[in-house]
């Protein structure tokens, strides 16, 4: 909505609302999932110990019951917003099923799944919307979300190399070495790819300007503040984290979307 300058429309932005609020219950339960069914290496993790399941505050029968209201409310509200959309939701819902008990333990496919379902929820909002996705916005979705979960995965080999536990079976699959150089490859591959999409020709007619390139300066920032946070802090375990308490990587959104606005409205 916000690149197809429709973000002042205040029906289209009720059903992202609600849209997203589906999507966010139905994650939960996924999440609810998935820590049932990591409880036990979760117990030996530094942080994921105290999540509910793991520090025991709750039980498994009540976390179960959680998962199936919190799945039932996602799909009920979904379905009443866009059959398409609910379609994708089962697509989300049964891929991570098959993450959470197969594909999380397979290095390299685990991280793609994860991207692949933050470019499913681009598509759950295009249902939503009838807006139509521009490739660009789905290949650096793809991208960034690759990014991050590299760093993640770096958090759990820096934890197996400090503490010699495995937070995941899948550690084995990796090295520091080789998520470094695939980390330094997707963040080259974001910057060129951002800086294409604001000279690309289609997208300078599209919002008749040509100083969207401007707004690759709070980009690249961003994305060099993460690598310093994964490579010389050593702390880039929790995305979600970083982006609520870093000042800097704050900054370089707010400056973005404030330089963004600027020139589409």
């Amino acid at each position: 909505m916000f690149f197809a300058m429709k973000i002042t429309d205040i029906s289209l932005l009720s059903d992202t609302f609600l849209a997203f609020v589906a999507f966010s219950l139905t994650a939960s339960g996924i999440y609810i999932l998935n820590d049932y069914h990591d409880v036990e290496e979760d117990k030996k993790h530094a942080t994921k110990k105290f999540r509910p399941l793991a520090a025991q505050t709750i039980s498994k029968t009540h976390a179960i019951i959680c998962m199936s209201v919190l799945f039932s409310a996602g799909f009920i509200i979904m379905f009443s917003l866009s059959t398409n959309a609910i379609g994708l939701l089962l697509v989300y819902v049964f891929m991570n099923i098959a993450y959470s008990f197969f594909f999380k333990h397979i290095a390299i496919l685990d991280i793609t799944i994860i991207a692949i379902g933050f470019v499913i929820r681009l598509f759950v909002g295009a249902f939503i919307t009838n807006i139509h996705l521009s490739k660009w916005i789905v290949i650096m979705t793809f991208l960034l979300a690759l990014f991050l979960a590299l760093a993640k995965r770096r958090d759990d080999v820096l934890i197996f190399l400090d503490t010699g536990e495995k937070m995941r079976k899948v550690v084995d699959g990796y090295n520091l070495k080789f998520l470094d150089t695939s980390m330094a490859i997707m963040a080259s591959i974001v910057i060129v790819s951002y800086i294409s999409y604001t000279a690309s020709t289609e997208v300078i007619q599209r919002f008749n300007s040509e100083y969207l390139y401007l707004t690759a300066f709070f980009v690249i920032l961003g994305i060099m503040r993460y690598l310093q946070i994964s490579f010389v802090l050593k702390n880039s375990g929790n995305p979600t984290k970083i982006v609520l308490t870093d000042r800097f990587i704050q900054l370089s959104i707010v400056g973005w979307i404030a330089t963004f606005s600027w020139i589409l409205y």
